[in-house]
């Protein structure tokens, strides 16, 4: 494949980066062990000028944009990458990216579709690790931060990291299956510099390892420890220890088996904390009942720089006074484990008049909102989370709480909101109150439910989103919708780039109408709707265009999945069926097709098929 070629197939943005404003543009190169600067240029005034001008693009899609100027902006800025984005593993394999990408310090790297986080997709699907830790670890031995999120990862690819990049600083695993505490041994162990590890929402096995003690002695460059997920008993002595020689330590965020007693030993030793996770925030089964208890407020007010807030894991409420003196100065308040009422939350959040992003759950009714909506003021991100996400629950928050939140928090650009019923007059005047919504996900648990006081679809409170919100990149619609709330998108959601949908629509007029509106769409995400082949075909002239498409029972067949795969050779359709279930009839039950420069995947397994 000539260079040309390749340039005009570089996915738009399954491949992105970041630039390192600081890097060393010495010609020579730095003297710090990354391969030297070769210049393929004659005119070194052009290289040079070529950099600057990449340097002020921080912008993912800029910078992706400025690659495909012409044959010198795409090799020097191939050149200047510090940091490489993939969004999809399958995109492109290892070995093409770090041929083209050779000064990369840090990867970012995604795996399987979202929909993976709600069982909707069989265990062992792929996106195995492995080759990307094996290729990193030939062509950037000085790499220095990995993030991955939905991958597969294993102890042995935790050791690849900790024992051939020997400057290794960050690891971050979202969303990530496949290792456990003995990989996590080895790598604590072997990383002398590490300042962040964050696992956030992984599954990480008990294998009655004790990580946290293989930290190295001495003292620690530890600038984030994140381990909330990690369901299995920690040495806290070690921990103790651990904390008390990490002098930079700003985050520390703790699982459920860190009584209070032991996070106010924690508070006492690290006072810096900017963030921290509280662990369950219930005493020690094994705390004596005549031993006097700490003075927990006296902790908490001597973190000083505390902004961020959050664990609570089996909270019990009465301790929750503790907290009082640092709410005044936070900026995110996360209580999504902490199942508490509106007259628990209200001493609380009465005093967070700088709070930004906070998270809950739906224990808190639509009284609880209502006294957000009166004190947070500046609120950009809200999230509220069912205790009861069962369909036909009693739902505590309604279009009350939703209405409450726009009238008092205009300033919001993000918000997630689980509940039971809603009223197209509450997501209308949501529309109209917060304007500068960049995500609106509405998620109404039961399946079809119509407006409660018109009868009505929720076509109209939709419609009113995607029309009054000229910045909205992320809509998730849920509730009674005809094919009429679509035709709203199509036409208003010009700026949108993911879009979930399930229990929704009437015919395939509808994923028509997403399909040939919405320019900018990326991904796209579709459970237990009546769209069938003829929807598919509709998006013929966009596919390359996206990242990837799920669609889960649906009304698909092989040979309309077939008739695309024919007609887009570029693009990777997988037919995925359940891992115990036989090959396939003509009825496809979930297709996930995305963009790839490498064609179908080698690692497929049985249950899934490539058209």
């Amino acid at each position: 494949m000539s260079e040309d070629d390749e340039r005009q197939q570089s996915p738009p943005s399954d491949l992105e980066f970041v630039s390192n404003k600081a890097r060393n543009c010495n010609a020579t190169g730095s003297g710090s062990g990354h391969p030297e600067f070769q210049s393929t240029y004659p005119d070194q005034v052009l290289e040079n000028v070529l950099e600057n001008v990449l340097h002020f693009l921080t912008s993912r899609r800029d910078r992706n944009a400025a690659s495909l100027v012409c044959k010198s902006w795409y090799r020097v800025e191939a050149l200047t990458r510090s940091e490489l984005f993939i969004g999809n593993c399958y995109a492109v394999s290892p070995g093409r990216a770090t041929a083209r990408f050779t000064r990369v310090k840090a990867l970012h790297l995604k795996g399987k579709p979202r929909f993976a986080d709600f069982n909707l997709m069989p265990p062992d699907w792929g996106a195995h690790f492995n080759p990307w830790a094996l290729a990193m670890a030939k062509a950037y031995p000085w790499l220095e931060k990995v993030h991955l999120k939905r991958m597969s990862v294993t102890d042995d690819d935790l050791a690849t990291l900790a024992e051939l990049f020997l400057g290794f600083k960050e690891l971050v695993l979202v969303c990530c299956d496949g290792f456990g505490t003995s990989g996590l041994a080895i790598f604590v162990n072997k990383c002398r510099q590490l300042k962040v590890l964050d696992l956030i929402e992984s599954e990480v096995s008990d294998d009655e390892m004790d990580w946290i003690s293989c930290f190295p002695e001495g003292e620690s460059n530890l600038e984030s420890l994140i381990f909330d997920c990690v369901e299995c008993h920690i040495n806290f002595e070690a921990l103790e220890r651990l904390v008390a020689r990490s002098p930079s330590l700003k985050k520390l965020k703790l699982n459920r088996y860190v009584s209070i007693g032991q996070l106010y030993r924690l508070m006492v030793r690290a006072p810096q904390l900017t963030h921290l996770g509280t662990g369950s925030f219930s005493p020690s089964d094994i705390a004596g009942q005549g031993d006097q208890e700490p003075d927990y407020v006296a902790a908490f007010a001597a973190c000083r720089s505390l902004v961020c807030l959050s664990g609570f894991r089996e909270i019990i409420p009465d301790y929750l006074p503790a907290i009082y003196p640092v709410c005044a100065n936070l900026t995110s308040l996360n209580f999504s484990y902490a199942n508490i009422t509106a007259e628990q939350l209200k001493p609380i959040i009465s005093k967070c008049h700088k709070l930004q992003t906070f998270w809950v759950l739906d224990s808190i009714c639509d009284e609880g909102l209502q006294a957000v909506a009166a004190t947070c003021k500046d609120l950009r991100e809200l999230r509220v989370f069912p205790v009861d996400p069962r369909e036909d629950s009693d739902g505590p928050v309604s279009e009350v709480g939703l209405q409450a939140i726009s009238e008092g928090c205009r300033k919001l650009q993000s918000i997630l909101y689980f509940c039971q019923r809603m009223t197209n007059a509450a997501v209308i005047a949501m529309s109209k109150n917060c304007p500068d919504l960049v995500v609106f996900r509405l998620c109404i648990m039961g399946r079809h439910r119509a407006d409660p006081v018109t009868g009505e679809p929720m076509d109209d409170g939709f419609g009113a989103i995607v029309m009054n919100c000229k910045k909205l990149t992320r809509l998730a619609v849920s509730g009674l919708l005809t094919d009429k709330a679509f035709d709203y998108i199509g036409r208003h959601g010009k700026l949108v780039r993911t879009l979930s949908v399930a229990f929704a629509g009437d015919s395939d007029m509808a994923l028509k109408y997403v399909l040939e509106g919405c320019p900018q769409l990326q991904k796209l995400e579709i459970r237990d709707s009546p769209f069938g082949d003829a929807a598919l075909r509709s998006g013929l002239h966009h596919y390359y265009n996206m990242r990837f498409l799920w669609m889960s029972s649906c009304r698909l067949t092989r040979h309309g999945c077939q008739e695309i795969a024919r007609a887009m050779p570029r693009l990777v359709v997988e037919v995925i069926r359940s891992a115990d279930e036989e090959e396939m009839d003509d009825v496809v039950g979930t297709l996930y097709m995305y963009r790839s420069l490498e064609g179908p995947r080698t690692d497929a397994p049985k249950f899934v098929t490539i058209l």
